[in-house]
């Protein structure tokens, strides 16, 4: 979901430029990854480029077709008008943590990496009770937006074009967590050229001020 509009808008330049109709279907990442390795008939995929890899490991994606093409930060956000916490350092972070009567992670990348992180910090589970975890492909800025949720964690990407929170910042640098997205040819396509195409259109650098305007770094 954190390619979702970014990868929207290069599929319509690239049909403007080759003429090639993409029918890009976004779902959370597990999802996702559960579909492709279910045998579903798709060209191809794009998730986070350890999931590739898994994929790939387990014969579902063609070997040696990985393409990355997006590095996107993790970001924290609260509602609008909320009293903004000090997040500028990363013991600052750990503080606002613990201070939040409810806290959200996304079931992607981030989420796997930011619970690592609170493992790490010692305070998993004291913050157990107060965790929110967002369905499969709903954005934690919806959560945070609606009140039902103080303070939310989720790839930048994806909490920048939502009403109703404000963007405190990416995570402090000694934690910061950046997430590589990349696709590849899925092994149930027949075809992989034009996938091959398309991948490389979309590492390209006539496309990086798309990915730098969706919150996005090229790979």
């Amino acid at each position: 979901m954190a390619t979702r509009l970014v990868l929207a808008e290069l599929a319509a330049a690239y049909r403007e430029r080759s003429g090639v109709v993409v029918d890009i279907e976004s779902v959370g990442g597990v999802d996702a990854a559960k579909r492709v390795a279910a045998g579903e008939p798709f060209d191809v995929v794009l998730l986070a480029s350890d999931a590739i890899d898994q994929l790939e490991a387990a014969g579902h994606v063609v070997a040696g077709s990985r393409v990355d093409l997006f590095r996107s930060g993790v970001a924290v956000a609260i509602r609008s008008g909320a009293p903004a916490p000090d997040i500028a350092s990363e013991e600052a972070l750990k503080r606002a943590v613990l201070a939040a009567r409810s806290i959200s992670l996304s079931t992607g990348p981030s989420g796997v990496a930011l619970a690592k992180l609170f493992q790490r910090w010692g305070i998993a589970g004291d913050i157990a009770p107060r965790m929110v975890q967002a369905p499969p492909g709903v954005p934690v800025g919806t959560l945070v937006a609606a009140g039902e949720v103080e303070l939310g964690f989720q790839q930048w990407s994806e909490l920048m074009h939502l009403e109703g929170i404000q963007v405190l910042g990416a995570l402090p640098e000694p934690v910061k967590i950046v997430t590589t997205f990349s696709g590849a040819v899925c092994a149930a396509s027949t075809q992989g050229a034009a996938v091959r195409d398309l991948l490389q259109y979309f590492a390209s650098s006539g496309v990086e001020e798309t990915k730098r305007r969706h919150g996005m770094e090229p790979a």
